[in-house]
């Protein structure tokens, strides 16, 4: 039923104010939902659960589009919102109310199965009934979706949390499930907007909250053992289930085995878990990975770790994150003081553990932050708005990002090496702030968007071409901040022991690939300087154009990590 606005000049008792203050999301005829039934409802009764249908499905990046293009939808959606409409023709201002408004109706779940395509979530819009369903923090009804398997369809089931009468309202809470009061407050900013009276500041977790993440991963830390020496000539036996490695691995001190019982070396694809049984049973037995070396390459630990190096807000060379799972309300007034200051608010929304861009939204919009958090764990990063942009003939100046390969030899000591090719990879779109929506605009990955095109330059060639455009700015000068960052991340990274820590264990070796933006800034004597932004470490990274380009690039690894042998291996020493 549509509700009334009360005149401010009648008399109203209390009761009634109370009433007419529930939040309606959108700025339309106040709507809530009442039971009708003569009889009232019983919690009790089978009869009283309901089905709600979904008005509209959509994966958040292909919203715009379907506005734009499914006949009747826009209409729908601004009738539903209270948004004035006029016209049959989709115009950009509805477009962009609609989706402004949406994250005030959107709710969200996720397939369980298929590839990872197919498990990016699901976001969705009950129809009329289900989405002028009110909030209150003592819900009369519950809902959840419903994925019914025959028809491949989703439905909302509603169904009474108590016996009501007639005419008692149907509500839900929108912050079902949310027990701490701060948390709820942020939870329901959406409909009940307010500012935040909390600190930004996001000093490092406590130690318990590594201890956590050790438990939960399931890994063994190994025990303590002496590191291993090798004959000068021996031949080392390696075990791996990684195609590129066994393709071009073609160095005489390295044969393969199918045995894993017999290997010297295992170079595995997946995540090894039980140092404790290779340490005690074979502690001569090297690994191409380190205990706890996910605070690198997991998103959120890595914010974390980089706190040791910059303080609560982070080092110069890593952009300002929040972790949305336990560092919300201080992430909120971040954002709301940035807005007082009119300083730029536009964030990158990313999955702890999605790879690819998948799932990833660039907004201004804080109730759509807000709502991701409820689709999968995710970490808020400030949007690079200054990029450092690269002149494509082609196009003219779009973003770019750098790949690095590193090579961890050991952790105590700290060694660390770069391979000295570089790879690039480019927009396709001249770069603006706007069209956050628009992959090609404002991401680089395009080898897995269908039909995008794929822009190859080798970093030989780059140098020049990036000399020219910035002569002020050369390379090797660049390079020497990039590099500094990366002994930064890797010293903060193994300060501590294990789990605080990447684990010193003296067995194991290790390749990441670091992938990094630059960024105008200004040095504290006040010089413009191009600012290294890491944006992710990589675990196990697809070295396909290495092999295909640098047919050495696997001998070049194993010789540095395994021989301790680094002449004419095309490698730098960072650390």
């Amino acid at each position: 039923m549509q509700v009334e606005e009360v005149d401010e000049e009648e008399e109203v008792d209390e009761e009634m104010e109370e009433e007419f203050k529930k939040p309606n999301p959108g700025n339309g005829p106040c709507f809530k939902v009442i039971v009708t039934n003569e009889n009232g409802l019983q919690a009790s009764n089978p009869n009283s659960v309901f089905l709600v249908d979904h008005a509209w499905t959509f994966r958040a990046e292909h919203a715009r589009q379907q506005l734009r293009q499914v006949p009747g939808l826009l209409h729908r959606m601004a009738n539903l919102m209270g948004i004035a409409f006029h016209g049959e023709i989709p115009d950009e201002g509805s477009i962009q109310h609609v989706l402004q408004e949406m994250w005030k109706y959107s709710q969200t779940y996720q397939l369980s199965q298929g590839t990872a395509e197919e498990k990016v979530p699901v976001w969705y819009i009950m129809d009329e009934f289900g989405s002028r369903i009110q909030h209150s923090d003592q819900p009369s009804f519950a809902a959840a979706p419903l994925f019914y398997m025959p028809q491949q369809i989703a439905y909302t089931i509603l169904w009474p949390l108590r016996d009501l009468e007639t005419g008692d309202e149907v509500t839900r809470d929108y912050a079902h499930g949310e027990t701490d009061r701060l948390i709820r407050k942020c939870v329901l900013l959406p409909w009940l907007p307010e500012v935040l009276d909390v600190s930004s500041s996001t000093p490092e977790p406590p130690d318990e909250h590594y201890q956590a993440i050790l438990a939960e991963n399931k890994e063994k830390l190994p025990v303590a053992i002496n590191p291993p020496v090798y004959a000068k000539d021996k031949v080392f036996k390696v075990f791996t289930d990684i195609p590129q490695v066994l393709n071009s691995l073609t160095h005489p001190r390295f044969i393969f085995t199918d045995n894993e019982g017999e290997a010297d070396i295992l170079y595995n694809f997946s995540h090894f878990k039980d140092y404790r049984k290779l340490s005690e049973e074979r502690p001569e037995v090297m690994v191409n990975q380190f205990p706890c070396e996910n605070l690198l390459t997991v998103k959120d630990c890595l914010a974390s770790i980089a706190r040791r190096a910059g303080g609560p807000d982070g080092p110069r060379w890593l952009p300002r994150t929040f972790n949305l799972e336990t560092e919300l309300p201080q992430f909120i007034s971040c954002f709301q003081q940035r807005d007082r200051r009119g300083e730029d608010n536009h964030w990158i929304c990313k999955p702890w553990n999605l790879a690819r861009s998948l799932d990833t939204h660039i907004t201004n919009n804080l109730n759509s932050i807000i709502r991701h958090r409820e689709s999968s764990p995710k970490v808020v990063c400030k949007y690079i708005e200054e990029p450092v942009l690269f002149e494509r003939e082609d196009v003219g100046q779009v973003k770019f990002d750098v790949r690095y390969v590193v090579l961890l030899r050991s952790v105590q000591p700290l060694r660390l090496y770069s391979y000295d090719v570089f790879w690039l990879r480019f927009s396709n779109r001249v770069f603006s702030l706007d069209d956050l929506d628009d992959y090609e605009k404002h991401f680089t990955v395009m080898n897995y968007a269908p039909g995008a095109t794929l822009k190859q330059v080798h970093c030989e060639d780059f140098i020049p071409l990036f000399e020219k455009q910035y002569p002020e700015y050369p390379w090797t000068t660049v390079q020497a901040s990039i590099f500094k960052a990366f002994a930064e991340l890797f010293q903060v990274a193994t300060s501590k022991p294990a789990p605080l820590g990447i684990c010193n264990y003296p067995s194991s070796r290790a390749i990441y690939a670091i992938d990094l933006m630059l960024k105008w800034d200004t040095s504290r004597d006040g010089k413009r300087i191009m600012q290294p932004q890491i944006l992710e470490v990589n675990f196990n990274p697809d070295c396909d154009r290495a092999c295909k380009y640098h047919p050495t690039f696997f001998n070049d690894v194993f010789s540095t990590l395994f021989l301790d042998e680094t002449d004419n291996c095309h490698v730098t020493r960072i650390v």
